[in-house]
């Protein structure tokens, strides 16, 4: 069966349509044409037609004249419309009449630098011309490295390799940095919290060595459709941005089907697992030899999916050889060989976190399938991208779990195909994340007395680094003192840099991974079961101090769950909205895990549980928050304990739902309650960004409360459930109706407050 015909009998399925709130067909779209510039050199116009392409799209055409006028810009179009073009045209126009032009590109990840980079050698070798273009990640070989310095035209690169790798090494990058007129980056929409905040400081460090080397750059940024992408380019660029969006690439048939699993218990609210409804939906795909990539939140869920899908297909495919993982956390050979394997076909299917979400070319997938709502439209809209990426009919699923935000996405399908996208959220500024920038940027050049590094406080940071010995300030220059270079110590990836790696004692303690230090605590625990590729792993010691999870292989039915406790307290209020009473403002979290369940496979029973003891984990934030009056127990008539419960159903409501106003992950945002806060007294709701420092979240929910409050209460209100369930504010703990209806009570107070 070919995905035409799999798509109609999805159609005359009863069943599988009975969870279908909404099939969207995208029709194929035509291409718009421009021609090839006047000033295009000729070879390279030929050889583009060597390979097909008689004309630009519009965008590709906008792109070079921008290019030609020397401007910064930004392309954002859909995936797979040719926005590479956008920059390698440009570049290798200029590198053609100037020989000495020198070019650097960055991508999010290795693996998106070495597929793109395979595209350029193949016009680069067409063209015949010496123009060297090279990748220069953690995987080049040494011996290599010296004549990339050398004599690299193009370097091909990622922001941590550019901030570990080539800025504190700038003297011996002299010809790169005295030739560089472009600066390419790829996927700008990727670059948002920590990971975005980060790039903003690296940019500020290489316009500072730039400027020493009396060298000006043009900025080609490309990105998926988000909000706001001139302001995302220019907050990271510091720098005038021009816009092209107008997108002129053709697009193949698309077939967009939103499941809601059936619910299972209608009192409680509660639908079939959307892992085992996703399972079921990519068996039958997979098992029709349609090739697929199945979308998942977590590096857990990705794991179980996969034995799920292994075990189901085992009568159809050899399923050991044909369906893989794919996460962070995997070691980069691992991750090599699934992407050659997919894009050779051998791979018949692939399980994979957002990892995947980016544009490397892994073949022709045609069907997607998104477990759970991905967490903003750019990353829905990439994830669906996935399949179809060349030519012909392509099928995507949407497969919703009982959240409230995927019960509100998979109702209102509209959101994702007709509303406003969502913004970028940066900050450069983040005083964590600031600092440690400031620290690699004097290992590089001494700084002086007056000079600015994005904030006007720069001259204080210095003295303060100065009294704590880190910097020397000497004849009006504030030098780095150590023979160690600090960016070594930073990761682009977390305000922090402190992973755990895991060592598997059952193979000579070979490392099979790494995780984060927040993660770890719930992931990591003594007894928890790690599981990758497919097989599983029982924790048997956790080295906190060493920084390493010793686990053993184990066969068991089950995986563990670990549950924690937070405690906040507000240090300073920043932002102060006293009509509505809500604030924002830097707080202080105390996160400890106390106990895991053991769930088994399939089933999802709970068939155990044990104690956790492991560090408090602490944490300085930022956080918006919302106030009640004292006496609003009075106004609406409700005990505290009750109000305990509905504040706890609002405040999962309101994390569930905000990540709809701003680009982030539900995960990057937390959300707990006080019926009386430490701070006020008051009854209170937190919102606050799950990063040392804050990245600009909260703040941005604290501009837009108004906006989300509504959506909540909308979602509550417009719920089937009777007294509150996982769709909206959680199950209830007595089947009370009160609950649920006092939240939309307290959500139109809200709202009304001026």
């Amino acid at each position: 069966m070919n995905i035409e015909q799999l798509a109609q009998a999805l159609k005359n399925d009863n069943e599988f349509m009975d969870c279908v709130t909404h099939w969207e067909t995208l029709p194929a779209i035509d291409p718009q044409y421009a021609d090839f510039p006047d000033k295009l050199n000729p070879r390279l116009k030929e050889v583009l037609i060597k390979k097909g392409i008689r004309q630009l799209y519009t965008h590709q055409r906008e792109a070079y004249d921008l290019a030609s006028e020397g401007k910064n810009f930004v392309v954002v179009t859909p995936t797979a419309s040719g926005k590479t073009l956008c920059y390698n045209l440009p570049v290798l126009n200029r590198m053609l009449s100037s020989p000495d032009t020198r070019a650097l590109y960055l991508f999010p990840t290795k693996a998106l630098s070495q597929d793109q980079v395979s595209e350029l050698y193949e016009t680069i070798l067409a063209l015949e011309a010496d123009i060297k273009t090279f990748t220069f990640d953690g995987d080049t070989p040494q011996n290599a490295r010296r004549k990339i310095r050398e004599a690299g035209h193009i370097v091909v690169t990622n922001p941590d390799m550019l901030h570990s790798g080539i800025l504190p090494h700038h003297t011996r990058w002299i010809k790169l940095f005295e030739n560089l007129k472009y600066v390419v980056i790829d996927e700008l929409h990727h670059y948002r919290g920590v990971f975005g905040s980060h790039l903003a400081n690296v940019i500020r460090r290489l316009k500072r060595l730039l400027r020493f080397y009396n060298t000006e750059v043009q900025f080609i940024c490309s990105s998926a459709t988000i909000a706001n992408p001139v302001e995302l380019a220019e907050r990271i660029l510091e720098e005038k941005v021009e816009l092209i969006d107008k997108n002129g690439a053709p697009r193949a048939e698309k077939h967009f089907i939103f499941y809601n699993p059936p619910v299972v218990n209608q009192q409680l609210g509660i639908r079939r697992s959307a892992l085992l409804s996703a399972k079921n939906i990519a068996a039958k795909i997979i098992a029709n030899d349609i090739q697929t990539i199945v979308f998942v939140p977590y590096r857990t869920t990705t794991e179980i999916l996969l034995t799920y899908l292994r075990n189901s297909l085992g009568g159809h495919i050899n399923s050991k050889q044909a369906v893989f993982g794919y996460r962070g956390g995997y070691l980069p050979n691992e991750r090599r060989r699934i992407e050659k394997g997919l894009k050779s076909g051998e791979i018949r299917a692939v399980v994979s976190t957002n990892a995947l979400e980016l544009g490397i070319d892994i073949g022709q997938l045609e069907a997607a399938i998104l477990t759970g709502y991905p967490g903003s439209i750019a990353s829905t809209l990439q994830q669906a991208g996935r399949a179809g990426r060349k030519r012909g009919l392509s099928l995507v699923v949407l497969v919703a779990n009982s959240s409230a935000l995927n019960q509100f996405i998979v109702n209102h399908a509209e959101y994702i195909f007709k509303q406003p996208f969502e913004s970028g959220v940066v900050d450069p500024n983040n005083f964590v994340i600031l600092t440690s920038h400031i620290k690699c940027a004097a290992f590089e050049l001494p700084f002086e007395e007056k000079e600015k590094f994005g904030v006007e406080t720069t001259t204080e940071i210095l003295r303060y680094l100065a009294q704590k010995g880190i910097l020397r300030e000497t004849g009006g220059k504030f030098h780095w003192t150590s023979d160690v270079y600090p960016a070594n110590e930073l990761s682009l990836r977390s305000a922090i840099n402190d992973n755990f790696v895991i060592l598997n004692s059952s193979n000579n303690f070979k490392v099979i991974g790494e995780m984060d230090l927040f993660s770890t605590p719930e992931m990591l625990h003594p007894q928890a079961i790690y599981l990758h590729g497919a097989a599983q792993y029982q924790v048997e010691e956790l080295d906190w101090e060493g920084r390493k999870a010793i686990v053993k292989e184990v066969d068991v039915d089950y995986f563990t769950d670990a549950e924690s406790k937070t405690d906040l307290k507000v240090l300073t209020v920043e932002r102060r909205d006293d009509p509505s009473m809500s604030g924002w403002g830097e707080i202080s979290l105390t996160t400890v895990t106390v106990l895991f369940k053991k769930v088994k496979f399939f089933t999802h029973e709970n068939v155990g549980s044990g104690k956790v003891s492991l560090p408090e984990i602490e944490m300085s934030t930022t956080s918006f928050w919302q106030e009640f009056p004292l006496d609003i127990y009075d106004q609406i008539k409700v005990d505290r304990e009750r109000m305990g419960e509905v504040l706890r159903g609002m405040a999962n409501c309101l994390g569930d739902i905000a990540p709809l106003y701003i680009l982030c992950d539900r995960k990057d945002i937390g959300s707990i309650s006080n019926v009386k806060a430490k701070f006020s007294e008051k009854p209170t709701l937190y919102l606050y960004d799950r990063v040392p420092g804050g990245v600009g979240f909260s703040e941005k929910i604290f501009t837009m409360k108004k906006e989300i409050y509504k959506a909540a209460r909308y979602l509550i209100k417009s719920c089937a459930c009777e007294a509150g369930c996982p769709s909206c504010i959680g199950p209830p703990p007595d089947n009370n109706p009160i609950r649920k209806n006092l939240a939309v009570t307290l959500f139109d107070y809200l709202i009304d407050l001026k």
